[in-house]
Formats: structure tokens, C-alpha cells, sequence
């Protein structure tokens, strides 16, 4: 049922197009994938062939994946108890 200026089934291909375009995202961010280096891509040592395994598509060697998800990242927020203390007062 369109209304307005749209066509017939127009809702059910946008919602479609929408749930595909999610999907895909989710995948991209799902890891590596694909072939798996031989050596680290950061330090050059050899990567075992169990991780390789594990984890198709790995470039990085324990010690420097470990390393550079230690590393902190910043993120943008806004405080939701700030806002709900300041509808207090």
C-alpha cells in the first residue's frame, strides 16, 4: 500500500535494501578473512600455521595483535546521566 508519490511495494524493496545494506556491514566488520600471511605484516615473524587456521585472513603475529588492541581508543559519547541531572533541577 504507497502512498503519496511512490509506487506500489516501494516500502518492502526500501526495508529489503536496508536489512542487505546492514547485513553487508556486519560482515565487513566480522575480521579478517581470505589468505592468511605467513609472516607478521608489523615485525615480519613467522605466524604459526594453527593461527593461520584459526583465524583465515590473519596478518599479525599474538604478540603484535595483542599489542595493538591494548592500545586506548577515544571514543565520542555524550553523558546520559548528565542530561537526566540537569532535567532534575
Amino acid at each position: 500500500m504507497a502512498g503519496g508519490w511512490s509506487r506500489d511495494g516501494a516500502e518492502n524493496e526500501q526495508m529489503e535494501a536496508t536489512i542487505q545494506e546492514e547485513l553487508e556491514r556486519l560482515k565487513a566488520r566480522r575480521g579478517p578473512s581470505g589468505e592468511s600471511f605467513r609472516a607478521c605484516a608489523e615485525c615480519g615473524e613467522e605466524i604459526p600455521e594453527k593461527r593461520r587456521v584459526a583465524l583465515p585472513g590473519v596478518k599479525l603475529c599474538v604478540e603484535c595483535a595483542s599489542e595493538r588492541d591494548s592500545v586506548f581508543k577515544a571514543r565520542a559519547g555524550y553523558n546520559r546521566r548528565g542530561s537526566k541531572d540537569s532535567q532534575l533541577k
